[in-house]
């Protein structure tokens, strides 16, 4: 992240609508301009050590190289629990099924012919900063595809369903324990589900497209489910049915795993709470740092929520609010914002952010007891802090 006083690289690219490969059709006089505003600044390294990867081969974020607020294919991060799928596109049809008073199939140029809707949402993986090493499970991108909830209505849903489960064409084999003693060994696809109310939110996408390209194969192609707001285990890859059921659906990766365990105090006594991981949570971090002569400039993102504020403390000071530079008006992306910090005194310092949402939510400390009483790492959102040596003069 890089700033500017007239115009920027983010800028360019969010409101241009175009890629850093497009930068060549710009103008040379812009371009001109940012190769100026990159001698400006000068990149200062954070002094800790939260950004070395937890495996170097797995395609984290990195934070401190990050200047575009749409992030590139190719640098964002995959991640499946069964192995992708080999799917014949002479042969491929989404059936949407169950509980409807139409059971379709569409292929996939059924979909695209559809009445389209581009949405910018961040995509946080739920296991994003629940352990050391695993900080940058995080990206935005511009998806394109037709609203679920039109596919919906046509199929007509019975008054009988209460959910909505979606189901990819990766399989895996599951150890199920159904009786004491005795284990069944089951195929399985992956699958999550949505209540009916939640399933109609009109954003949800059946989606084909990304960054206004093809989905990559890795990443789902040729259809997926995108759930603007919710975390990444909920972005079901390579639909291959849609059904609406009658009964709940309790499959591994809603009942068993990527479930939160946490303690709750009721009248002096311990409950054990088990939770599905769902919706986002409100989130964010300082992520680069640059300096231009004596002035410092501290640049960061924050996601998960609908985002009023952000605001930054550095060492024990008391709290700033940032500028928002990026994706202000964005419902469901990041933003990317920025404080000035003037002149510090020479030594090592502490930088940490906290977001504050549209409804006044605000981001944990680490010691908030709602998260010191969360036994599992997933929804890890509480304050991140930075260090960093400062030079005065």
């Amino acid at each position: 992240m890089s700033g500017s006083r007239n115009i920027s690289r983010r800028d360019i690219l969010i409101h241009g609508g175009i890629t850093a490969a497009g930068l060549a059709l710009l103008p040379s006089h812009v371009l001109a301009q940012l190769a100026r505003l990159g001698q400006d600044e000068t990149p200062v390294a954070w002094s800790d050590d939260l950004s070395r990867p937890l495996n170097p081969d797995f395609p984290l974020l990195q934070w401190d190289e990050l200047d575009s607020w749409i992030t590139p294919a190719n640098q964002t991060l995959k991640t499946d629990h069964y192995p992708d799928p080999e799917i014949d596109m002479s042969t491929y049809k989404i059936e949407i099924t169950g509980a409807v008073r139409n059971s379709l199939s569409y292929t996939l140029d059924d979909i695209k012919a559809m009445p389209k809707k581009d949405i910018a949402f961040t995509l946080e993986c739920s296991g994003n900063r629940g352990i050391r090493g695993f900080r940058g499970g995080v990206y935005n991108a511009k998806w394109t595809g037709t609203p679920l909830a039109d596919i919906l209505q046509k199929a007509g849903m019975l008054d009988s369903g209460i959910e909505v489960v979606f189901f990819g064409h990766d399989e895996g084999e599951e150890v199920m324990r159904p009786l004491r003693g005795k284990e069944v060994t089951v195929k399985q696809n992956f699958a999550r589900s949505l209540t009916i109310d939640q399933a109609k939110d009109p954003d949800i996408l059946i989606a084909y497209n990304v960054n206004d390209q093809p989905l990559p194969p890795g990443h789902g192609y040729p259809l997926r489910l995108i759930v603007p707001g919710w975390y990444g285990i909920s972005q079901v890859k390579w639909l291959k049915r849609i059904e609406v059921r009658t009964s709940r659906y309790m499959g591994r990766f809603i009942s068993r795993d990527y479930v939160t365990l946490r303690e709750e105090i009721h009248n002096g006594e311990t409950v054990w709470r088990q939770v599905s991981v769902g919706k986002g949570r409100i989130n964010s971090t300082p992520a680069r740092v640059t300096r231009v002569g004596p002035t410092y400039r501290i640049y960061g993102a924050a996601w998960g929520v609908p985002i009023k504020e952000v605001q930054v403390r550095i060492d024990d000071g008391t709290w700033q609010t940032a500028e928002i530079i990026q994706g202000r008006d964005a419902k469901y992306a990041w933003k990317f914002w920025r404080l000035d910090w003037d002149r510090p005194s020479s030594g090592e310092h502490t930088i940490t952010s906290r977001a504050i949402s549209a409804s006044g939510t605000v981001q944990p400390a680490p010691d908030d007891p709602f998260l010191k009483r969360k036994h599992t790492y997933w929804e890890a959102n509480g304050q991140v802090t930075r260090k960093i040596q400062t030079v005065s003069g």
